[in-house]
C-alpha cells in the first residue's frame, strides 16, 4: 500500500505553491506587460559571451575585377607609385613633389577642397574611389588616412611593384627615392648582406631605432612609453643576407614621426621649431623575426609581397592607424620570411603644424605593449597566407586591439586583392620557432652609434645637458632595481609626464602619486597627510 499522507501534508503543498506564485509573479507580469525579453531576467554574469563570427570567405570564387575603359583615370598604369592624402593644408606646407620615374596619386576624403590641387599628382575624388567597385570602399571612414586604401587597391591593379605611402608635408631629400631605398630588390640578392639586431635577448621585442640614427633620446610614436628610456647602443649586431626588406623604413629629419608625449614634454613655448637631425651615414638596419619597431604611414616603401600590409585600421583613430598597421604587418611578414629595414634619413618635415593632442593617441598607448605581447605569442595552423592573415584579424578583434569593423573590412581588402589578380605569397617556416644559432664572435658586428644635438624636456641639448643626460644613463647601474614613489602637488597634466621620462630613465618603475588621480597619465590619488602614517 502506498504511504498515508499526514493530515497537514496538503496544507503545505498549498502554501508552498502560494509561495512559488506569488515569487514568479512580478516576473510574469514583467515578460507579458512590460516588453522585456527572458535574457533580460538573467544578471549579465551568467550571461553568455557574445561570440564573434568567422568570416566566411570562398576565396577560389572571388569573381575578378579588372580595370575597365570606364574607370576613374583608364590610362594610368606604372610600376612605382607614391600615395598620399590629399590634405587641406595649404601649399607652402605640401613640398612633396613629383620623383622621376614614380607616379604621384592624391586619394581625396571629405576634408579636400573641392578646389585641391598638388603639382605633378593626379587625384582620386570621393567620386572616383566609389566607382572602382571594391568592397572595401564601403568600410572606408569619411575622412583620414585609411583612405588610402582605395588608391593602394588601385595602385596595385595598374601594375604597381612598389608603392611608397607618403604625407604631403615631407619633402624628399634630393627629390630621389630610388638613392634612398632599396627599390630593385630582384637586382640586389647577388650576395649583398645588411647590418641586423641581434636575437641574442629572445626577451627583447621591440626597439627604438632612433638610437642607431643618432638620436637616443628621441622615440618614434607607437614605441611604448615604457621603452623610452632604453638608449644605450646596442653591443653588438649581426648580418643578415638582403633580399627581404620586403617593408622599409626612413628616417625623417626636421620634425620626425614623434608623438604627442614627446612634442608636449620636450618643447616650450619659447623654444624654435623641432630641427632634428639623423646620421645620413649610419648604415640601413634590419630587425630579426622576434623583434618590432614602429611603422608609419608618411614615409614607409612596400614592396609588392608585402602589399597586404598596406590596409590601415578603420576603428581606431587616424594617429593609431598606422601604427597598429605596422605591427599586424611585421608579424604576418615573419609567415612570408620577409622583414623590416629601417633606412637614415630619407625626408624632411618642416615643424610648422600645431601637435595633434595626446587624446588621439590613447589607443596606441594603452594598448601598443599588450598588443606586441600578443603578436609575438599568435600562431595559426591555417594553409594559405590570407588565411593566416584573416586568423590574425579575427583573433585581434577577439582581443579588442581593433573594432569588428576592421575583421569585416580586411575580409573585404583581401577579398579586393584577389579580386585585381594579386598573387599571395607562399608561406615559410618561422625562425623565431627553430632553436636560435649561437652568435659566434665572428658573427658580431659592431657599430657605434654618434649622438647628434637634441633637446631634453623642453631644453636644448648643450655640453652640459647631455653630459647631464649621459650621467642618468650611467646610474641606472645602481638604481635599475629601485622603484621610485613619487607625490606631486602640482598639476600633474604635464609634470607626471616629465617625471616619468626623466625618472623612468634609471629606477625599474616610476609610482606617481597624486591628491589629483588622473587615469590616462597612471597616476593614482594619494593624500599626502597620510602618506606615512
Amino acid at each position: 500500500m502506498p504511504p498515508r499522507a499526514s493530515p497537514t501534508s496538503a496544507p503545505k503543498r498549498v502554501v508552498y505553491v502560494l509561495l512559488a506564485a506569488l515569487a514568479s509573479a512580478p516576473f510574469l507580469l514583467l515578460l507579458l506587460y512590460g516588453g522585456a525579453s527572458p535574457s533580460a531576467l538573467c544578471p549579465a554574469s551568467f550571461r553568455a559571451p557574445r561570440r564573434l563570427p568567422y568570416p566566411s570567405v570562398l576565396w577560389s570564387r572571388v569573381p575578378p575585377l579588372p580595370a575597365l575603359p570606364t574607370s576613374p583615370h583608364p590610362a594610368l598604369r606604372a610600376s612605382r607609385w607614391i600615395v598620399f592624402s590629399a590634405s587641406p593644408h595649404a601649399p607652402k606646407h605640401r613640398p612633396l613633389r613629383a620623383v622621376p620615374g614614380w607616379l604621384l596619386l592624391a586619394v581625396a576624403d571629405e576634408a579636400t577642397p573641392a578646389d585641391w590641387s598638388h603639382p605633378g599628382s593626379v587625384l582620386l575624388t570621393l567620386a572616383d574611389q566609389a566607382r572602382l567597385g571594391f568592397r572595401s570602399v564601403a568600410f572606408l571612414p569619411a575622412r583620414g588616412p585609411a583612405r588610402k586604401a582605395a588608391a593602394y587597391l588601385f595602385a596595385v591593379q595598374r601594375g604597381a611593384r612598389v608603392i611608397y605611402d607618403a604625407d604631403a608635408r615631407n619633402a624628399v631629400l634630393g627629390g630621389n627615392l630610388t638613392k634612398h631605398f632599396d627599390v630593385n630588390l630582384d637586382q640586389r640578392q647577388g650576395g649583398a648582406v645588411l647590418l641586423q639586431y641581434s636575437h641574442a635577448d629572445p626577451n627583447r621585442t621591440v626597439v627604438n631605432p632612433f638610437v642607431h640614427f643618432g638620436q637616443p633620446s628621441v622615440w618614434p610614436r607607437g614605441l611604448p612609453l615604457e621603452k623610452a628610456g632604453e638608449a644605450d647602443a646596442e653591443e653588438f649586431y649581426t648580418e643578415i643576407f638582403s633580399g627581404g626588406q620586403f617593408i622599409q623604413q626612413g628616417m625623417c629629419n626636421g620634425l620626425p614621426d614623434i608623438d604627442a608625449v614627446f612634442y608636449f614634454t620636450r618643447k616650450s613655448l619659447e623654444m624654435e621649431a623641432f630641427d632634428f637631425q639623423f646620421d645620413v651615414y649610419a648604415p640601413k638596419v634590419a630587425l630579426p623575426q622576434g623583434m618590432m619597431a614602429p611603422i608609419n604611414s608618411v614615409n614607409t616603401l612596400f614592396h609588392s609581397p608585402a602589399f597586404w600590409g598596406l590596409a590601415l585600421s578603420v576603428s581606431v583613430s587616424p594617429m593609431a592607424s598606422d601604427v597598429i598597421r605596422g605591427y599586424w604587418a611585421q608579424r604576418i611578414l615573419w609567415e612570408i620570411g620577409g622583414y623590416l629595414v629601417v633606412y637614415p634619413p630619407t625626408v624632411h618635415r618642416i615643424d610648422n603644424v600645431h601637435a595633434h593632442p595626446f587624446d588621439d593617441e590613447k589607443d596606441i598607448h594603452v594598448n601598443i605593449g599588450r598588443l606586441i605581447k600578443f603578436l609575438m605569442e599568435w600562431r595559426s595552423s591555417k594553409r594559405t597566407l590570407f588565411e593566416r592573415i584573416l586568423d590574425l584579424s579575427y583573433a585581434m578583434t577577439e582581443e579588442g586591439f581593433w573594432g569588428e569593423k576592421d575583421l569585416h573590412f580586411m575580409a573585404a581588402w583581401l577579398q579586393d586583392l584577389v579580386a585585381i589578380g594579386y598573387r599571395q605569397p607562399r608561406l615559410l617556416s618561422l625562425d623565431i620557432d627553430r632553436p636560435r644559432a649561437t652568435i659566434g664572435h665572428g658573427d658580431k658586428k659592431e657599430f657605434v652609434p654618434k649622438k647628434l644635438p637634441s633637446v631634453h624636456l623642453g631644453v636644448e641639448e648643450i655640453g652640459e645637458v647631455s653630459t647631464e643626460i649621459g650621467n642618468l644613463i650611467k646610474w641606472r647601474k645602481h638604481f635599475g632595481d629601485i622603484v621610485l614613489i613619487v607625490h606631486c602637488t602640482e598639476p600633474v597634466d604635464r609634470i607626471a609626464l616629465e617625471w616619468r621620462l626623466l625618472y623612468g630613465r634609471i629606477f625599474r618603475a616610476v609610482v606617481i602619486l597624486s591628491e589629483q588621480s588622473n587615469s590616462d597619465l597612471v597616476v593614482d590619488f594619494s593624500n599626502l597627510a597620510q602618506a606615512y602614517k
